[in-house]
């Protein structure tokens, strides 16, 4: 009889229930990918675009589902042994972040329409939604095999996005390139995460929290081990110097919508993995990470900017490459809040939220602009764009917003907001000398972008482009990439216009 009670009482404990609400975001934009596949077996060529519009509708019903779980009060998939340790929670951190990679992923949908004609279009917006359900995942797990599961569902398409060009040489130098440095880092993280399940035996953020707190002396060396390898894992996937090396060329190959793509979401993914090892699952280690984090974000911002402050105006791509060089520099600000929380607590992290909001919207509108430009100057240099305002004056004055509000310029008082968010971060964590560094790498920021800035109002260069293949003059613009750049630059002024918003973020509990 007490055998049989015990199993039943083990096999109870094994009984998990499930909350599909919470689920609804990934579940949504997962199940989206697959009626897609399947549709476009029986969609004709002519139909093909109504594919993306499915795609946009999909992604539009997954960021719909957020509403209900604003409460930010949601778990499942939890222990039932009394342990209060779950895989998925839709915290006010999880929803937050998947507003961005959503709506992140649902702008690269508009700019990506009419973009396709050449790509294979089911498999295009199949891998778009499977790589966006596992981004909105990624925020919400709460254990290191979900985690895990989440960051490769979401890095694994994003591979065959980059390389989906075919027969471009680019293309697919840049898809190996990031698919290699991306399985170096899943190694690195894998063997970083069995060290931590060795030393504490469970894979639950909050218990590996506790565990960490009394690790045996003969296994200190192991956990702090763990925790460096998986640090480094998650440096690759977020771009951080030195391990930022497949971020030019990745960029430059890929279909631009898909750099933009990965240049936020793919980012967010990245650091939102970061925070929950760190904060929530590494907090004991604060030692070990804190400063290392602190360091990495001095030298990668210093290493975008300066790259970034390098790129010749005349060479092929140069924009894509400045827009490149420049989010590794953001990567290095990003950095910054994360290595506060070592010292100063967890109410830290919503600076980097609120500075990943910021970055996001602008971001994705300035490669929205360079993806207008493009349909005429297939190059995309800089010098393509001097004098822009003379052809499109609206677009002229939307880049020139983005990159003020980058460069955290009035008028764009939303970047202004949020690097000031970010400096208070470190100046109250005591990191009196990354602060420095920041300032400094934002004065060499301003240059570049100003100097991009200056070029959209000044006479137009004279295009001896020997790869370019002008459109004819009354070239139609898609309607969904003048959508995107209008909701980029409707949510920019409206951040700008209500900064209050940014340090709400900034100061509020997120977990």
């Amino acid at each position: 009889m007490t055998v049989a009670a015990g199993s039943a009482t083990g096999a109870e404990s094994l009984v998990q229930s499930v909350d599909w609400l919470a689920l609804a975001p990934p579940v949504i934009a997962a199940s989206a990918a697959l009626l897609i596949l399947v549709a476009d077996l029986f969609v004709g060529e002519r139909h093909k675009p109504l594919l993306g519009y499915g795609a946009v509708a999909g992604l539009a019903a997954a960021l719909a589902m957020l509403l209900p779980l604003r409460a930010g009060d949601r778990s499942t998939f939890c222990l039932t042994d009394g342990a209060r340790a779950c895989s998925y929670t839709a915290d006010h951190f999880a929803l937050v972040i998947q507003a961005l990679v959503l709506g992140g992923a649902l702008l690269t949908a508009l700019l990506s329409i009419g973009d396709t004609r050449k790509l294979p279009a089911g498999e295009f917006w199949f891998l778009l939604l499977s790589s966006a359900a596992g981004a909105a995942l990624l925020p919400a797990a709460r254990d290191l095999a979900t985690l895990v599961v989440a960051l490769e569902v979401a890095s694994l398409p994003a591979f065959a996005l980059v390389g989906i060009k075919r027969g471009d040489r680019r293309s697919s130098e840049a898809a190996l390139k990031f698919f290699l440095s991306s399985v170096v880092a899943t190694a690195v993280m894998l063997l970083g995460v069995s060290f931590i399940y060795a030393t504490t035996g469970t894979m639950h953020l909050t218990e590996i929290a506790a565990r960490l707190d009394d690790v045996p002396g003969r296994f200190s060396t192991l956990a702090e081990t763990g925790v460096v390898l998986t640090l480094v894992g998650f440096a690759f996937k977020t771009a951080v110097a030195p391990f930022h090396f497949w971020v030019p060329d990745t960029y430059v190959g890929a279909p631009l919508p898909i750099a933009a793509y990965l240049s936020v979401v793919g980012k967010a993914v990245g650091f939102s993995g970061l925070v929950l090892v760190t904060v929530v699952g590494f907090p004991s280690y604060g030692d070990v990470w804190g400063p290392a984090l602190a360091v990495l974000a001095a030298l990668t911002m210093t290493t975008g900017n300066l790259a970034a402050l390098r790129q010749n105006a005349t060479r092929a791509r140069s924009a894509v490459r400045l827009l490149a060089w420049s989010s590794v520099g953001q990567a290095g600000y990003l950095l910054v809040p994360i290595a506060a929380a070592a010292y100063a607590g967890s109410t830290q992290i919503g600076s980097t939220v609120a500075y990943a909001l910021m970055y996001a919207v602008v971001n994705l509108g300035a490669f929205a602009v360079a993806a207008l430009v493009a349909r005429t100057h297939p190059g995309n240099r800089l010098s393509d764009y001097s004098g822009l305002h003379s052809t499109r004056p609206l677009a002229a004055l939307a880049l020139g917003f983005f990159l003020l509000c980058l460069a955290g310029l009035p008028p764009g008082i939303i970047g202004l907001f949020a690097k000031v968010t970010v400096f208070s971060a470190a100046v109250d964590a005591g990191l009196g000398w990354l602060a420095v560094v920041m300032a400094v790498n934002v004065v060499i920021a301003l240059y570049y972008y100003l100097r991009w800035t200056a070029a959209l109002f000044k006479a137009p260069a004279e295009d001896t482009a020997a790869d370019d293949a002008p459109a004819a003059p009354g070239h139609r613009v898609p309607a969904p990439l003048t959508v995107a750049i209008a909701l980029t630059a409707v949510a920019g002024i409206t951040l700008s216009g209500a900064p209050q918003l940014i340090l709400r973020f900034a100061t509020a509990g997120l977990f």
